[in-house]
């Protein structure tokens, strides 16, 4: 990432199996009402930031949760809903055979991955998936071409490893960070504060 530079991060709106503690990982998951009105809202809190927020770069992952929370931060903007682009390295982690499991179940569904994943979450891979280690080199990939402002839309995760990678933060602790779905993150180099 360029010097002086600056990444407006949102995480798609909420979906009915964040709501419930399910893993979706790539899963293709729509959002829901309140997904809807969480998008909305960070739509407006960019709306402070305009006309200079226009001339940003628009990027979200390719899932639709993350399209769909895009579309209405630009509807609510003024801006072409569709004028964007899209980039695989913005996707979810993927939480392989964990997907579609709900949080609650899985020290029945796979007591080992459990017992695994808390002794070191940061290099854990669930069979058929990635780690969080592996999931920052992706997502660093992308971060080191980004050249100009940019607002995005992606997810958890990913939001993650970027603070993690930005701030030089402990990779046990990256994991565990806030994701909120109403507020954006403002990432510049050595950085962060929330809108």
């Amino acid at each position: 990432m360029r010097a002086n530079v600056k990444i407006y991060f949102i995480r798609h709106g909420q979906t009915d199996w964040n709501a419930e503690w399910r893993y979706q990982g790539q899963e293709d998951i729509p959002i829901n009402e309140q997904g809807r009105a969480q998008a909305m809202r960070n739509g407006e809190a960019l709306k402070k930031l305009l006309p200079a927020i226009a001339d940003a770069a628009f990027v979200s992952s390719p899932l639709s949760r993350a399209r769909e929370t895009m579309h209405i931060v630009r509807t609510t903007l003024g801006l072409d809903e569709d004028t964007y682009a899209t980039d695989d390295r913005l996707l979810e982690v993927n939480y392989g055979d964990w997907q579609g499991t709900l949080a609650a179940e899985l020290p029945k569904v796979d007591p080992e991955g459990m017992k695994s994943r808390s002794r070191d979450p940061f290099n854990w891979r669930p069979k058929g998936g990635e780690s969080y280690a592996e999931l920052m080199v992706r997502a660093v990939d992308w971060l080191n071409n980004v050249e100009r402002d940019s607002v995005v839309v992606s997810h958890g995760g990913v939001s993650r490893v970027l603070r993690g990678q930005i701030l030089g933060l402990d990779e046990q602790s990256i994991p565990v960070l806030e994701v909120p779905h109403d507020r954006i993150l403002i990432l510049r180099e050595g950085a962060i504060e929330w809108l």
